[in-house]
């Protein structure tokens, strides 16, 4: 495997409307971003990946575009991205965007020209079907609910495809005048001095083309769309085409949105020769998923089917190459929540995951507020924001759950959790903003903010520092980014622990991810700890006395 400049680096995301305002309309914005680049170098932080703020209508939060070559009002101006850019570079930091090309907005004009004349040539730049009298053309079920297909306006028996929102239109990737427009807008952004892009969505850019239907998964006679990747071939003729024409001869970092990836083509989507430098490890922080729908989601993560997870995910990624680590992004709920009994939450059980996932091999990606250990909300219905979240409490209510059990589900999984605004302060807004946040602010903010924990030494967010200094440390950098990973004490109950090894150098990892003391017998000698989130380790004999959430990393 070839070294590439961004394999030791930490990468973060900022979902930028609820980062930070300075306009005080409510809204993050690009100038807020600008305003918090020294925190985040600060704390160690090398790459931000910044969710869509093109020119959107918003129905998605900014993952329907209308402009992909314009700044959307409520973050700023070109003028703020390209100067964004440029303080980045003077503190050595590199932006990643958020690359949405599955799909557009309704609101494009590409969509409105063809909505105009759906047979001519903007037309072919979707999928624009006959129905089966008056009926869809297909069985398919779209990622928010309902039929991925909607009536062209004015027509009785025409249908545009949308794998999401019905403002969510999928681009015609079979139509090489839609791609060659995608590449040009995709240079354009890297001359502009982009380091690369987060790749949305990008499994479903290849389309079942005989239009056939699916299984029924469901009462209402529908299948998931998410199914049809599966059946597919040809989608890495469209990905190596992208790479070759747009990622490679900027060196870009392109991190690919690409869920369960099976092992004998991995390599195909990462590596020297894959696709994308690199693809989320979702399998890991995805193991409580069951089913289609929240209410057959477990609550929280099972702790044996997310180590289990980990640890396969390891095995079959080392040869291929590096994915990227989460424990939460927009899309899910708090980690801090999900991983964590909500008994348990506090400095050890948040300092243990952070170690547990940051000591893994691979790119960590933190998420904004993962650092001081923001967590859930609870929710009113009314404040749900996320069409996904109330599309799944109205299933939960139609399957004979009532309000107060479906409002309970959709509050532990709602992707809102992830959107709550940044806690900055304990002033007014948790220092968001002195308008009226766009999203409700977590109520605890008072008690977890920035401003409050950079002036305490033990805080989650100052371990959060030291713990990015020892994974980026000159001593123990090579091993942390290139060494391998074996897991051990795999049969111990709530003990996560894998050694790391690479030339001579060997460390281990040891948790006892639990609110329970445990005894763990050392398996061999080591040197020194080296990393702990405990003041002091106890061990008697070869017995290590491991108190609840404690972590600890030896060297050898």
């Amino acid at each position: 495997m070839n070294k590439k400049w961004w394999h030791n680096k930490i990468a973060y995301q900022i979902y930028p409307k609820s980062f930070m305002d300075t306009n005080n309309d409510g809204i993050g914005d690009i100038q807020g971003i600008i305003n918090k680049l020294d925190y985040l170098k600060d704390l160690g932080i090398d790459i931000l990946w910044i969710s869509p703020m093109y020119q959107s209508p918003m129905v998605d939060n900014g993952y329907d575009i209308s402009d992909y070559y314009a700044i959307d009002p409520m973050f700023g101006s070109m003028d703020d991205m390209k100067q964004l850019i440029a303080e980045a570079k003077k503190r050595d930091m590199y932006i990643l965007m958020d690359l949405v090309v599955n799909h557009c907005s309704s609101e494009h004009e590409w969509f409105q020209k063809a909505m105009q004349d759906p047979d001519g040539e903007y037309g072919a730049y979707f999928y624009i079907k006959d129905g089966k009298n008056g009926q869809p053309p297909t069985n398919w079920r779209s990622y928010f609910g309902g039929s991925v297909w909607e009536k062209v306006p004015g027509y009785d028996n025409k249908f545009y495809l949308h794998s999401f929102a019905k403002e969510q239109p999928d681009l015609n990737w079979e139509n090489e005048v839609v791609r060659e427009k995608i590449y040009e807008m995709i240079c354009w952004w890297m001359d502009l001095g982009l380091s690369g892009f987060r790749i949305d969505a990008i499994m479903n850019i290849k389309k079942d083309l005989t239009w056939s239907d699916l299984k029924p998964d469901g009462p209402d006679g529908l299948a998931d769309v998410y199914k049809i990747p599966d059946k597919v071939t040809g989608i890495g003729d469209f990905l190596m085409e992208m790479k070759q024409r747009c990622f490679e001869p900027y060196d870009a970092l392109t991190v690919g949105e690409a869920m369960f990836v099976k092992e004998d083509i991995l390599p195909r989507f990462i590596g020297d020769e894959g696709y994308f430098s690199t693809i989320f490890a979702f399998e890991p922080c995805h193991a409580y998923r069951k089913g289609n729908n929240y209410m057959n989601y477990d609550w929280p993560q099972p702790f044996d089917k997310w180590r289990d997870e980990t640890f396969h995910n390891q095995k079959i990624v080392e040869k291929a190459g590096f994915e990227a680590n989460i424990i939460e992004n927009h899309d899910q709920p708090r980690g801090a929540s999900l991983f964590i009994p909500e008994e348990d939450y506090g400095f050890y059980s948040l300092s243990a995951l952070a170690t547990i996932i940051l000591c893994e091999r691979g790119l960590p990606f933190l998420y904004q507020g993962q650092e001081i250990g923001m967590s859930n909300r609870r929710w009113k219905y009314d404040e749900f924001n996320d069409l996904e979240t109330i599309n799944q409490y109205h299933i939960a209510l139609r399957s004979g759950m009532s309000k107060e059990q479906a409002l309970d589900i959709a509050g532990h999984h709602s992707r809102d959790n992830a959107r709550t605004p940044m806690q900055w302060s304990s002033e007014d807004n948790a220092g968001f903003s002195k308008g009226k946040p766009w999203m409700p602010v977590n109520e605890n903010y008072k008690m977890v903010n920035v401003a409050d924990e950079e002036k305490e030494y033990g805080s989650i967010l100052n371990f959060y520092k030291r713990l990015i200094a020892f994974r980026k440390s000159e001593e123990y950098n090579e091993i942390l980014t290139y060494g391998d990973l074996k897991p051990m004490y795999e049969k111990k109950d709530h003990i996560f622990s894998y050694s790391r090894s690479y030339k001579e150098q060997k460390l281990v990892l040891i948790c006892n991810f639990s609110s329970e003391e445990k005894d763990i017998e050392l398996l061999e000698d080591y040197e020194n700890v080296v990393f702990v989130n405990y003041e002091q380790t106890t061990v008697i004999g070869n017995t290590l006395k491991m108190k609840p959430y404690e972590c600890v990393v030896y060297s050898k």
